[in-house]
């Protein structure tokens, strides 16, 4: 099975030497992810601005692999208080409510940046159902 690197262009992907996502074969695997800006700015003051963006991210790599939401099968969120649990709820209802993936949240004590509340990984399979 063929490999394919991708990134998103966040800053940390170069330096440390990681890719942002990785497809092999049908399976993608896209590793956690936060709502960082390319400049290294964090995007929205809400859990539910953070998991937006990175669900609209998610969407756009999985149209890189040629697989789209409905190829997801399944997600797990890491959020630094479990009150924002609602808010990330709402914002991958949004995108993946119809698929149904398996969905997972936990809490942690903290995340790279203080101002981060949410990172998030997906994976997913390509099938001939789209």
């Amino acid at each position: 099975m063929k490999r394919i690197n991708f990134s998103s262009g966040a800053p940390l992907e170069e330096l440390v030497g990681y890719s942002r996502m990785v497809k092999i074969g049908e399976h993608i695997y896209i590793g956690g992810t936060t709502a960082v800006l390319p400049d290294g700015t964090v995007h929205g003051e809400t859990a539910l601005e953070q998991a937006d963006y990175i669900f609209r991210k998610f969407i756009d790599l999985l149209k890189e692999a040629k697989a789209s939401a409905s190829d997801v099968i399944k997600i797990k969120a890491y959020v630094t208080d479990m009150s924002y649990a609602k808010e990330v709820g709402e914002a991958y209802s949004c995108y993946f409510k119809e698929v149904r993936p398996l969905f997972t949240m936990v809490e942690t004590p903290k995340l790279n940046r203080p101002s981060q509340m949410v990172e998030i990984e997906l994976e997913a399979f390509i099938t001939d159902e789209n």
